[in-house]
């Protein structure tokens, strides 16, 4: 695997080479689109020959409205501009002599009325955006999206990997940080989990996936970052949407959305609330063998089988405010919060067998619990172009704040093995509430230089506390007792402030380089109330990132980056106390927990903007894993999260979308990695690695009549995810949506996962551990939505970007019994 990786890097190395000789000279026309002096984002800018309007190529602006297309033949031009709910616009001619850059003034476009018309806005984007530095999903131009969660669509999407337990990879990566309209969420495992999954995708718009963030980006984040953008209309005027589903599995569920906007004159109001219920199981079987740790002999075997059932009931809201001060001033003030409830209850069956596999004794273990999770924060964000040149001055400031709370309720019953009751009937009461507060603010400069350089800089700052006070009763002949060996209480306070640098410019015609360097301080305090255990920890490490591109002509271009990461602990990881999951389980935080740190590196090569080749090679130290030790007397399970080892990735992934006909297109997304765990683990010596394949697939149909339909699906390969191997899995989707009511409406229907083949197994064997475990959920689901939507106005500048919270979110990992 290896050789086959190095010898494609050297072809493309070479392919690189000869085609830095083999071009012709080239340049690059570039400028500004507006709108009453507003940038517009995602207009269409076509190349045209001058002598018959034929089209030479097409690129996108981007959010400050700016296009950049590159020229390799003399010749003259026009350029033709186009956005839904404008006037078609035309600039030029001009001629190229084949030397010179060519920067055209400033071009604006007109809306197609002054008045108020009746607007229907259709997207047409494809589902899968490459772009230089990152993949965008668009999410309404999948039908199978209709009813599902943000966590189902992120599953689908190119490079991303779900496991058992919910947790995030990014291209076989672990440690991935997830936005949400460019603001982190601050949360991480199951807390995470449970966020996503009450998201509705009628609520998303895109979601963009990048692998090596530049340096104004926190450093947070071991395989990149995900930005998940809800909608937001660009529509003068009043408009909106409204969305329903149902969903069918084994047991239903169903979800509603409003989304509203007005803008007017200076004021710009949005906001959209949504509801979403569903009910789901899980059956998971773990079967362990406790071995000695002399013999290496079977002492016991331990088998255990639970089934799993859970309600969700969530409301999730949004409302902003967007004040147009100046042509140069923007303030901006959002608001937002959700409210989840939510129960579940779980039947498991735990035998333990001697050494011939007999069976010896059994537990009926029962488990009760009632969750609630809030969040509400709030965002003050200013922007600032100072003057013509286009240098620009940016502030943003975040609160937030969760409360949580879980009410526990665990008993097990103790049979031989016939049986026969041999003990006492245990029950566990808890209480678990769990406050977080986190404030963030940032500054970031823009200071556009002579030769289209640009130079960047930031300032950020955030404090997080985080308060997890766990109370547990235990019942003693009737009565109710505090179970002081359980209960304890934990706080824990950080501070992180981060300065960055970064600079960019081309390097004649065809070469482009991005240079940046990010500097973090955290300070951190933990404070175990109930032990009296107290560290402290403060370090400053810094982060580089650099960037290559090389245009070798109109078909081929190169793309060389680097990026160094850091992933901290989850906040309560660091928690030294043992917390009791069942009998027979428990789980420990390590206050001597180190950040890991990862060196990525990729080569990519893009093809006639629609093939995508990219070699990667990423080396994680102090790698942060759950370890499993073993009690071979006591058939218990001791989990602790330990820095055990290095990892070392090398990959290969392709990205193609085409456009087959005018009405079949398609995305394939493949890699191929091979990854190689190495090190200790409970002070023993450990070499696991593997090689995993992933595949990715999605094809669209546009019928007429307003029909279109997708077939997509996904496959993974046995793999490692930390110490354990996972074998592989796939999944099957299909769906269908139909235009109605003058394309104001759309009806969904799709079956997600139609073959159930989502059933995941693996095993983690190392010293003496040696388990494995099956696990299926409720996720053959056939699901139909119906989207309305209405507007009154004119197309307007697009969204800007706001938050300036971008690592402590996505850290908050409590479980939380969810």
């Amino acid at each position: 695997m290896k050789n086959l990786l190095k010898k494609a890097l050297l072809f493309s190395l070479t392919a690189l080479s000869l085609g830095a000789k083999a071009q012709q000279n080239s340049a690059i026309v570039t400028g500004k689109i507006v709108s009453n002096q507003q940038p517009l984002e995602s207009v269409m800018v076509s190349l045209l020959n001058a002598k018959d309007s034929s089209t030479v190529k097409s690129v996108i602006t981007d959010k400050t409205g700016i296009y950049s297309i590159q020229l390799t033949t003399k010749g003259k031009y026009l350029l033709l501009a186009n956005l839904v709910g404008f006037q078609k616009a035309y600039l030029g001619p001009f001629e190229w002599n084949g030397l010179n850059q060519e920067k055209l003034p400033n071009w604006q476009l007109n809306p197609l009325t002054k008045g108020l018309v009746e607007v229907t806005v259709n997207s047409k984007k494809p589902m899968i955006e490459q772009k230089a530095d990152r993949t965008i999903v668009n999410v309404d131009a999948s039908p199978t999206n209709g009813g599902a969660n943000a966590m189902e669509i992120l599953e689908k999407s190119p490079g991303i990997s779900v496991d058992k337990d919910g947790n995030i990879s990014l291209k076989g990566k672990e440690g991935v940080m997830v936005y949400m309209d460019g603001r982190p969420t601050y949360l991480s495992g199951p807390d995470l989990v449970n966020l996503l999954k009450n998201t509705q995708g009628a609520q998303l718009d895109q979601i963009e996936i990048m692998t090596n963030p530049p340096a104004r980006f926190d450093a947070a984040g071991n395989a990149g970052v995900i930005n998940i953008k809800t909608k937001k209309s660009k529509v003068v005027g009043f408009n909106g949407s409204v969305t329903a589903g149902y969903g069918q599995g084994v047991y239903s569920r169903n979800n509603q959305t409003v989304q509203l906007n007005y803008r007017k004159n200076k004021f710009n109001v949005f906001g959209n609330i949504g509801r979403n219920e569903r009910t789901g199981f899980q059956n998971i079987s773990i079967d362990r063998r406790f071995i000695d740790g002399n013999s290496k002999q079977v002492v016991s075997f331990f088998e255990q089988i639970t089934d799993r059932l859970t309600y969700n009931h969530s409301y999730n809201a949004k409302i902003g405010l967007d004040f147009y001060a100046t042509s140069k001033t923007t303030l901006g003030l959002v608001f937002n919060g959700f409210n989840n409830k939510g129960n579940g209850n779980s039947i498991g069956d735990i035998n333990i067998f001697n050494s011939q596999h007999n069976l010896v004794n059994k537990t009926i273990a029962y488990n009760d619990n009632i969750d609630t999770w809030k969040n509400s924060s709030i965002n003050f964000n200013l922007r600032h172009i100072l003057d013509s040149t286009g240098r620009e001055l940016s502030f943003d400031a975040d609160y937030l704040t969760y409360n949580g709370n879980t009410n526990l309720f665990l008993n097990n019953a103790y049979q031989n093995n016939i049986g026969q009751t041999v003990a006492k009937t245990d029950s566990l009461f808890g209480k678990l509430p769990q406050m977080i507060d986190i404030y963030t603010a940032k500054v970031d400069y823009v200071h556009p230089l002579k030769n289209k350089a640009k130079f960047e800089a930031g300032l950020k700052s955030s404090f997080v506390t985080t308060d997890a006070n766990a109370i547990y009763d235990t019942l003693f002949n009737g009565v109710m007792m505090r179970d002081y060996n359980r209960s304890n209480h934990f706080v824990y306070r950080e501070n992180i402030n981060a300065a960055y640098v970064n600079y960019s410019r081309p390097i004649g015609a065809k070469w482009n380089m991005q240079l940046g360097l990010r500097a973090e301080q955290t300070i951190a305090n933990g404070d175990q109330k109930t032990t009296n255990e107290q560290f402290k920890r403060n370090y400053i490490q810094l982060f580089p990132t650099a960037y290559v591109q090389y245009a070798a002509n109109e078909s081929n271009s190169f793309v060389l980056n680097y990026g160094k990461r850091i992933r901290r602990p989850d906040y309560q990881s660091l928690n030294p106390f043992v917390e009791f999951l069942d009998r027979y389980t428990y789980e420990q935080g390590n206050p001597y927990l180190r950040p890991q740190f990862s060196h990525n590196i990729e080569f990519s090569h893009t093809y006639k903007g629609f093939l995508t080749t990219t070699l990667n090679y990423t080396k994680t130290t102090d790698i942060i894993q759950q370890v499993l030790m073993q009690d071979d007397a006591k058939n218990e399970t001791f989990i602790k999260q330990e820095n055990i080892a290095t990892q070392q990735q090398v990959g290969l992934s392709i990205n193609a979308f085409n456009q087959y006909t005018k009405w079949w297109s398609g995305n394939i997304y493949l890699n191929v990695a091979n990854n190689q765990l190495t090190g200790p683990i409970n002070n023993e010596p450990v070499s696991i690695s593997a090689n995993t394949f992933m595949a990715n697939i999605s094809q669209q149909f546009k019928f007429n009549k307003g029909y279109s339909a997708e077939l997509s699906g996904f496959y993974r390969s046995e793999g490692l995810e930390g110490i354990f191997r996972i074998k592989g899995f796939g999944v099957v989707n299909i769906g269908v949506s139909k235009q109605i009511m003058k394309n104001k409406g759309t009806i969904r229907l799709n079956v997600r996962d139609i073959f159930w083949s989502q059933r995941i197994k693996g095993e983690s064997r190392y010293g003496t551990v040696d388990a494995n475990f099956r696990q299926f959920n409720d996720n053959r689901i056939a699901n139909i939505s119906f989207t309305y939507r209405f507007s009154k106005g004119k197309a307007a500048a697009g969204p800007r970007k706001r938050g300036g919270a971008e690592d402590e979110q996505s850290r908050v990992g409590v479980d939380g019994g969810k």
